[in-house]
C-alpha cells in the first residue's frame, strides 16, 4: 500500500502509515535525514504524538506521528499552504513509497 494523499482545506496531507508506531516514525525520519538530507529544525515530543518540522527544497513541512492516527506528512502552515508546499508533500511521499514497505503483509493475510 502506498502513501495516501488527501487534499482538504487547501493543503495536502500524505498518510504514510496509518498503523505505524513509534519505531516506524523513527525509520521514516531516518530515511528523510539520510536519503533527502533534511534536517529537523523543530521537534515537539508529546506523550501521544510527535511533530518534527523540516524544509524540503525550501518548503516547510511537518512529519507527524500520533498513537491513534499513525504517521503523516503535511505543510507546516496548513492554513497558508501554497501549491509548491503541497507538491513537496507529494514528492516526499513518493520518495518514502520507494523506500518503505508499507502495509505489504496485509495483502497476503486474508
Amino acid at each position: 500500500m502506498c502513501p495516501v494523499l488527501h487534499t482538504h482545506d487547501g493543503f495536502t496531507e500524505a498518510v504514510i502509515d496509518e498503523d505505524g508506531g513509534l519505531k516506524r516514525f523513527y525509520e521514516v525520519a531516518n530515511l528523510l535525514a539520510e536519503g533527502l538530507k533534511v534536517r529537523f529544525s523543530n521537534k515537539v515530543d508529546d506523550f501521544d504524538s510527535l511533530i518534527w518540522d523540516f524544509n524540503y527544497r525550501g518548503n516547510p513541512l511537518s512529519l507527524h506521528y500520533n498513537i491513534y492516527t499513525g504517521i503523516c506528512l503535511y505543510p507546516q502552515k496548513v492554513s497558508k499552504a501554497l501549491a509548491n508546499h503541497n507538491k513537496a508533500v507529494s514528492d516526499v511521499a513518493q520518495f518514502l513509497e520507494s523506500r518503505l514497505l508499507i502495509n505489504t503483509a496485509k495483502k497476503f493475510i486474508s
